[in-house]
């Protein structure tokens, strides 16, 4: 099979079995099983595959007709510029979500505790650190080699921005770990039951819970609803539950003027707002997503304004 009589039946399987994006994925996985490029493919695409090659490549296109993700298939999705290990055990990171890490890298500042609740695979509070590490200063070390270790060290003690992140699942635990560790973060990851096994006090809670409402699950996409984690997913009766239950114990857990951020469903903006302000948060705002759509809502704890 030549690479390009493998990408047509890719696309033709795929649409055969309802796939919307067939095409993207067919290409995708061919990428992914020979590692061409799309440029490289136009130039040699009637070029054979490997028998290997084509063996798995048909594997993965039957796996993505079955109605798999994508990203289950290949274990990889990128987000906020890295590449995060992805698995049945944690929700595929989604760009709308960037929107909630760009909001936060707004206010971080060096020395500041984040706290990440509902943390999944770890891509908010990994990308958070990552992108709150200093660029370096290379230009000054080149000048003087010999003190590129130390002045390394210097700009890891300025920015000592810290971060916990908290599942209730232990299987995504794993996967945050693996993601922490293959990103070179330093985050502490533990299991508990919302704020259940946490303690001391920070200056940033992030969380995107499970906010769809139950009933509405069964109307998902089956890549949703048949292989994202329930658990991540079921915001209970009516998508709101977690976010009660985040407001209600996040300031025993908040520094004074500690923000809280969330990522919302696009119909959740005004009664989230209306949560977060009952509970003692000024200046709350909605942030819509690139789609302008509803996206964010984060605040300031006040703890002199509430007593």
């Amino acid at each position: 099979m030549t690479l390009r009589e493998a990408y047509e039946y890719g696309q033709g399987e795929l649409k055969l079995a309802g796939i919307e994006d067939a095409a993207v994925d067919a290409w995708y996985l061919l990428e992914f099983v020979t590692g061409i490029s799309r440029a490289m493919y136009f130039l040699n695409m009637q070029e054979k595959m490997s028998g290997e090659q084509e063996e798995v490549y048909r594997s993965y296109i039957e796996r993505r007709a079955s109605h798999i993700p994508l990203q289950h298939i290949t274990g990889v999705q990128e987000f906020m510029g890295l590449e995060f290990c992805v698995n049945e055990h944690v929700l595929v990171p989604r760009q709308d979500t960037e929107i909630l890490v760009e909001s936060v890298l707004d206010v971080l500042e060096p020395g500041m505790k984040v706290l990440d609740m509902c943390t999944g695979s770890g891509c908010i509070l990994i990308s958070l650190l990552k992108h709150s590490q200093p660029e370096g200063c290379q230009p000054v070390c080149s000048q003087f080699k010999n003190r590129q270790s130390a002045c390394g060290q210097l700009a890891i003690d300025e920015n000592n921005v810290s971060g916990v992140g908290v599942d209730v699942s232990e299987e995504a635990l794993q996967v945050a770990r693996k993601n922490r560790d293959k990103i070179g973060v330093q985050a502490e990851l533990i299991q508990s039951d919302l704020f259940e096994n946490v303690s001391g006090r920070y200056d940033i809670i992030v969380s995107n819970p499970p906010y769809i409402r139950t009933a509405v699950i069964e109307e998902l996409k089956e890549e949703v609803k048949f292989h994202d984690p329930f658990l991540a997913l079921d915001g209970k009766e009516d998508g709101l539950y977690f976010y009660r239950k985040i407001v209600e114990k996040s300031p025993e857990f908040l520094n004074q003027g500690g923000k809280l951020c969330f990522e919302i469903g696009h119909d959740q903006g005004e009664v989230v707002k209306r949560l977060m302000e009952e509970a003692g948060f000024v200046g709350v705002t909605i942030k819509k997503d690139l789609a302008g759509l509803d996206r964010v809502v984060f605040g300031k704890y006040n703890m002199k304004e509430k007593f």
